[in-house]
């Protein structure tokens, strides 16, 4: 029903019992968690989301559950399709312990749920000493059991997630932690984007109503307007409210959990673009702190709004007892994390700018409307209305082909035409070098170091500018960020230490890994080329691009365009409200 009328869905699989657990009804063996996963595989093929997509559901495992070694294989396209879910998105649910063992290069022991119940709901510390109880019984008796190398199914996990895209990585312990609700429950999952982190259970169904600020609409002369960025928070959470109150629900779980804890999610799209109008190259430590300053005014109202909703409107109804009742801000909930882990395993900046105490004491006082309000999505979609950068991401492409409906249209980032413009290098010879180089700059060699800093596309930014923005938006952010991460030459070491990272920056979540490919595709609509049977002396290049067969071509050089004819200027390219192609 929920995928029916439009819902992508999180589930939780771990409690199901593992390949050849001991069945007492039978006296058999049970067939383990993959053929259910299967059921599920099938089931989202069949109900797609209300006749528009396709289902779309993403399956959660703990490490240390005793059939995530087959779990990993999921997306496989080679062995047994019986045990392959090739339409399903698939997620490890990671424990801090399993980290740590990472680190130390030790054991990791595999369970069936059926003898260890209780690891399911367990975090932290008190996670790590019912573990290690396990272990000990493991040794004593004939518990169903496997023994692994930490760093060996670490680096399986990783190996698939490069050959497959799948499971993403996902932290259990620090989505727990820092859960303003973890007095009603336990986060045993995340959704189909992985920025939602709530509680789940038999009668409660976690549903989050997002919502995502155009943040470049928010960057006055080059720097961030706090006062318009607090005025459009102070709405934005508003109108998520009414929403709990007005939305459907497509089951009464559903319902039943938004209403009693009326979670919302104030999120962020356009952040590469409030950076290209600050001139500042996302890798940069100025769009670090960038990230850091945007998030906090963002976290400060939507706390604040939420809390002022409380007096007018009531407190939701679990608040009694939640991290807010405690004067626990997101950011104060670091100290937990940092607490849990072994000395030198956290490692997240705790600069503030805003008056946090006096916040925390209005909340504790007035109490919250909502009992969480910030998660940033990936705003696939709307960020494509609105003609900005999606979400949190670094620039794709500087120049693409985009397909719909109405047919293919090349997109060039307006900013890169701009800055070129105001230096005098927006020619026939830049529009055929930045075709060659698929919109990259860095290697035209008269565009300036600065352009090419910051006009560097995702696969060009070493990922851990990307890490430690998402880390500095983190600390203030009580739910989590559907965070890709993009690695060009990836291999096992850039995956490790890229990983890794996330973990000790506190990351509570990743998404997908993208790797650049090894080939790239003929242009034809350039002067020279391998597939081009005919050189034109005098013809323009057109500004729009046809794919041809993955040849790479070579280098153009700048003689080869010294006779062409100039660009037609029939239409401006970096006006975005320009309908001569509409």
């Amino acid at each position: 029903m929920l995928s029916k009328w439009a819902g992508g869905l999180g589930n939780d699989w771990t409690p199901v019992r593992a390949l050849n657990s001991y069945i007492k009804g039978t006296n058999g063996k049970s067939q383990g968690v993959v053929p259910f996963l299967k059921v599920a595989n099938d089931t989202a093929v069949a109900v797609n989301q209300g006749g528009k997509r396709k289902g779309a559901v993403c399956a959660y495992l703990e490490t240390w559950h005793l059939d995530i070694e087959e779990f990993l294989e999921l997306r496989k396209n080679t062995g047994d399709d019986r045990r392959r879910t090739h339409d399903m998105n698939t997620a490890n649910w990671v424990p801090d312990l399993f980290m740590q063992r990472v680190f130390e290069d030790a054991e990791w022991t595999l369970f069936t749920p059926s003898e260890t119940p209780d690891l399911h709901d367990l975090t932290g510390a008190e996670f790590a000493e019912r573990y290690a109880h396990y272990e000990a019984i493991a040794k004593e008796t004939d518990m169903l059991h496997k023994k692994v190398r930490a760093k060996d199914l670490w680096r399986k996990m990783l190996s698939m997630l490069f050959e497959t895209g799948h499971p993403w990585i996902t932290f259990k312990d620090v989505c727990n932690l820092r859960s303003p609700q973890q007095h009603v429950g336990v986060v045993h999952s995340s959704n189909l984007c992985t920025e939602i982190t709530l509680n789940t259970s038999k009668d409660e169904i976690a549903v989050c109503n997002l919502g995502s600020i155009n943040l470049v609409q928010h960057v006055q002369g080059g720097v961030l307007d706090r006062e318009k960025l607090a005025r459009t928070v102070k709405t934005a959470v508003r109108m998520l409210d009414n929403v709990i109150d007005i939305n459907y629900y497509a089951v009464p779980q559903a319902k039943n959990s938004n209403l009693k804890h009326r979670p919302v999610g104030m999120g962020i799209m356009g952040f590469q673009d409030a950076l290209y109008e600050m001139k500042l190259a996302y890798g940069s430590d100025e769009a670090v702190d960038f990230a850091d300053e945007s998030m906090e005014v963002i976290s400060y109202y939507a706390i604040q709004t939420s809390s002022d909703l409380a007096i007018e409107r009531g407190t939701y109804e679990t608040f009694k007892g939640s991290l807010w009742d405690q004067g626990i801000l997101p950011i104060d909930s670091l100290d937990i994390v940092a607490k849990s882990r072994p000395e030198r395993m956290f490692e997240v900046d705790r600069t503030q700018r805003l008056d946090w105490d006096t916040l925390r004491a209005k909340v504790q006082k007035d109490g919250m409307r909502n009992s969480n309000v910030m998660a940033i999505a990936p705003t696939a979609t709307i960020s494509n209305i609105c003609g900005v950068s999606q979400s949190i991401e670094p620039t794709f492409q500087n120049l693409y082909v985009k397909s719909n409906l109405s047919g293919e249209f090349t997109v060039i980032n307006p900013y890169l035409v701009r800055a070129l413009k105001d230096r005098g290098l927006w020619d026939s010879v830049m529009v055929n070098d930045l075709k060659h180089f698929e919109g990259s700059v860095q290697k035209i060699s008269r565009i300036p170091e600065e352009l090419k800093a910051i006009f560097a596309t995702a696969f060009e930014v070493e990922p851990r500018w990307i890490v430690d923005a998402a880390s500095r938006r983190q600390k203030w952010i009580d739910q989590a960020q559907s965070l890709n991460l993009y690695i060009s030459g990836a291999n096992g070491k850039k995956l490790d230490l890229t990983y890794k990272m996330a973990w000790l920056r506190g990351l509570k979540t990743t998404y997908y890994l993208r790797a650049l490919g090894a080939t790239s595709a003929e242009k034809s609509t350039i002067n020279t080329g391998a597939l081009n049977a005919v050189k034109p002396a005098t013809v323009a290049a057109p500004v729009t691009a046809a794919v041809a067969p993955e040849v790479k071509a070579e280098a153009p050089a700048e003689e080869d365009f010294a006779q062409a004819a100039p660009v037609p200027m029939a239409c401006s390219i970096d006006n975005p409200d320009c309908e001569a192609c509409q």
